[in-house]
C-alpha cells in the first residue's frame, strides 16, 4: 500500500466529510475509490469531436485543435478542417495523410471538424495472424469482440503485402460528404510494415459515428497512409480495447449549430466510407 498526501479546497473537504458521515465509509476509501474510477475511465474512454451526421451534411469547419485532442488520447483517427486529408494518431503523434499522397506530422494549432481519440491500453491481443483481405480481418475481430453494444479501439501492427487506401481532398464547406468522397484519390501500397488504427462502433450509434469498423493506416516510416479500403497482410499483431465511455464534444461553430442533422446518414456513410471506385 502507498500513502498519498494532497491539498483539497475547503468546499471539497466539507463534501468528503459529509459523504463519509452519511455513508459510514472512511474518507480514505472514498478517495481511493474516486481515484480508481477516474483512472479506469480515463483509460477506456473515446473522446469524439462532432458526429457522423454532421460530417455527412458537409459540416467541415474546424472545431477543436490538435492540442486539445492530445489532452484526451494518444490513439485515434479523424479528418482535418475542410476535409483536408486523413488523421492518424499513433503513439501520441498526430499525422495527416494528404490527397497528394504525402504524410506529415501536424502542429498543435491545426483544427479538426471530426475526430475520435482514446488512451490505448489493449485488454485483448492475438498475434501471428494472416488476412488475405479486409473481410477476413473483420471476421477475426468479430470473434475477439464480446459485445455489439459498446465501442472498441483496435490496433493492428505487422507486415502488409497490400494496402489500398484513400485520402479526402480539401473541400468547400457545405458540399455533401458523399459528393466529396466521389472525388477522393486512392493509393496502392505494396510490401510495407505499418499500423492500422481503428474503431468499431455499434450500429445504433450511426448518427454519431461510422457504424462497424473504421480503419486508417500509417506506414512504419510515417511516409504513407490514409483511410483503409482493402488490405492483405501477415504476421499481424491484433490488439483491442473495449471502451466503456463515450465523451461527445459538440462543435459550437455556426455551421454545426444551423445544420439540419435529421437525415439518417447510414446510406451515405456506406458509400463514402466503405465502397470505392473500380
Amino acid at each position: 500500500m502507498h500513502t498519498i498526501q494532497c491539498e483539497v479546497s475547503s468546499g471539497l473537504w466539507k463534501k468528503l466529510q459529509h459523504r463519509a458521515l452519511e455513508s459510514g465509509v472512511p474518507i480514505e476509501r472514498i478517495m481511493a475509490s474516486a481515484l480508481k474510477s477516474y483512472l479506469e475511465a480515463d483509460s477506456s474512454t473515446v473522446y469524439q469531436i462532432s458526429t457522423s451526421a454532421a460530417l455527412v451534411e458537409g459540416v467541415y469547419e474546424g472545431a477543436v485543435d490538435i492540442k486539445t485532442l492530445k489532452d484526451h488520447g494518444d490513439f485515434g483517427l479523424g479528418t482535418f478542417e475542410d476535409l483536408d486529408g486523413e488523421m492518424i494518431v499513433v503513439n501520441g503523434r498526430f499525422f495527416q495523410a494528404k490527397a497528394d499522397g504525402s504524410v506529415e506530422e501536424v502542429a498543435d494549432h491545426v483544427l479538426t471538424p471530426f475526430a475520435m481519440v482514446s488512451r490505448f491500453r489493449a485488454d485483448h491481443s492475438e498475434r501471428s495472424h494472416k488476412c488475405s483481405n479486409v473481410s477476413e480481418l473483420f471476421q477475426l475481430l468479430d470473434k475477439m469482440r464480446d459485445s455489439n453494444n459498446v465501442f472498441y479501439a483496435i490496433r493492428v501492427i505487422g507486415k502488409f503485402a497490400h494496402i489500398h487506401s484513400r485520402a479526402m481532398c480539401k473541400t468547400a464547406k457545405g458540399v455533401p460528404f458523399v459528393t466529396a468522397a466521389a472525388h477522393q484519390p486512392e493509393f496502392d501500397f505494396e510490401k510495407l510494415e505499418g499500423t492500422l488504427v481503428g474503431f468499431w462502433s455499434p450500429h445504433y450509434a450511426s448518427s454519431v459515428n461510422v457504424p462497424g469498423y473504421h480503419f486508417h493506416f500509417i506506414s512504419k516510416d510515417h511516409t504513407k497512409g490514409g483511410h483503409v479500403l482493402e488490405l492483405a497482410g501477415d504476421e499481424l499483431s491484433v490488439e483491442m480495447q473495449r471502451e466503456g465511455n463515450l465523451v461527445l464534444a459538440l462543435p459550437e461553430t455556426d455551421d454545426f449549430l444551423k445544420a439540419d442533422l435529421t437525415h439518417d446518414p447510414r446510406a451515405d456513410l456506406e458509400i463514402a466510407e466503405k465502397k470505392h471506385s473500380s
